[in-house]
């Protein structure tokens, strides 16, 4: 079967409600004043999907909205993006999911409602969608209670067929952390979490002791680590990228989404590991740079502007 996209997104799909600039964290019984607010798409593999889409590889998308205001500008802003959004499926039972950030400089907090994402279940994912791309992505698995249960057999399933996969665990807000690892990760081609998710899933608190634990699973995995940069362990050697400084961080909503989204556009080109992690960063704090997760990322000459005005990098 012919391959009409590079990557399929299986994925949560909601918007996000931005407020920035707030005089101080809120208090229950008390009111407090944000002097900004920005409405714009969320959800961590839609921010990944639409700029891995700006960035120049082709993308299509399957998760779950409702019919309403809110779904409609999610399939607008990945429209706008060029992602393909047929494989978006409507339900008129279950409205589309929201999360309201409270936004402070590059720290946050979040509320989201779910909706229809929960309701994203396997059979939702046809071996037609897994045909139609050469590589499979999923972000926040623990949001997707639908899917979550048949994660393995969704990527195990993918493997057989020929894909390459990657997944990115994104935060357990029931701080359970019930992912089967050992099943999970040898139908993994790139694992992908923060230091935060690792250590939680690990259940080990050392960073080098969780990484040394890691990489007894054989697969290469990526572990973001904000500032200080990133690790990659591909199965022989541990490699380490360090991060690009933006010293006038907007704020930081996205910025693992687009260093996952610049890492597997190099992957994809089958480019070296390194430059996989070095582009990774760069789009990572390019990100940074503007409002929300995909504001950086309007179009590639933007991208490309920022690389060089900010960080004083050409692609």
């Amino acid at each position: 079967m012919e391959k009409h996209f590079d990557v399929l997104v299986v994925g949560e799909l909601n918007v996000d409600l931005i407020l920035n600039t707030i005089d101080k964290f809120p208090e229950m019984g008390k009111e407090v004043l944000a002097h900004q607010m920005t409405l714009t798409l969320g959800s961590s593999s839609a921010i990944f999907a639409s700029n891995l889409s700006t960035l120049g590889t082709k993308v299509t998308y399957a998760g779950k909205i409702g019919l309403d205001n809110f779904g409609d500008h999610i399939l607008s802003s990945l429209h706008a993006k060029g992602v393909d959004t047929r494989n978006i499926l409507h339900t008129p039972q279950h409205n589309t999911g929201a999360t309201i950030v409270l936004n402070f400089s590059e720290d946050r907090a979040m509320v989201t409602y779910p909706g229809a994402m929960s309701h994203l279940t396997l059979e939702d994912i046809s071996t037609e969608k897994l045909l139609q791309a050469r590589h499979l992505h999923l972000s926040s698995i623990f949001l997707q209670q639908g899917i979550r249960k048949d994660i393995v057999a969704l990527f195990r399933q993918a493997k057989a067929l020929g894909l390459t996969t990657s997944i990115d665990p994104q935060w357990d807000p029931s701080e359970t952390w019930d992912l089967d690892l050992k099943a999970l990760l040898p139908h993994v081609d790139i694992f992908m979490p923060n230091t935060a998710e690792l250590k939680a899933l690990t259940g080990i608190a050392d960073l080098q002791e969780a990484l040394a634990y890691m990489r007894e699973f054989g697969n290469a995995f990526v572990v973001k680590n904000g500032s200080e940069g990133a690790y990659l362990w591909d199965g022989q050697s541990l490699y380490h990228q360090r991060a690009f400084v933006n010293t006038s961080v907007v704020d930081s909503i996205g910025a693992g989404d687009s260093f996952d989204a610049g890492f597997i556009h190099k992957f994809l080109q089958q480019r070296s590991w390194q430059e996989c992690l070095e582009f990774g960063a760069l789009t990572g704090a390019i990100n940074t740079t503007r409002h929300g997760g995909t504001g950086a990322f309007e179009n590639l000459s933007l991208v490309k502007t920022i690389a060089q005005s900010t960080f004083n990098y050409t692609f």
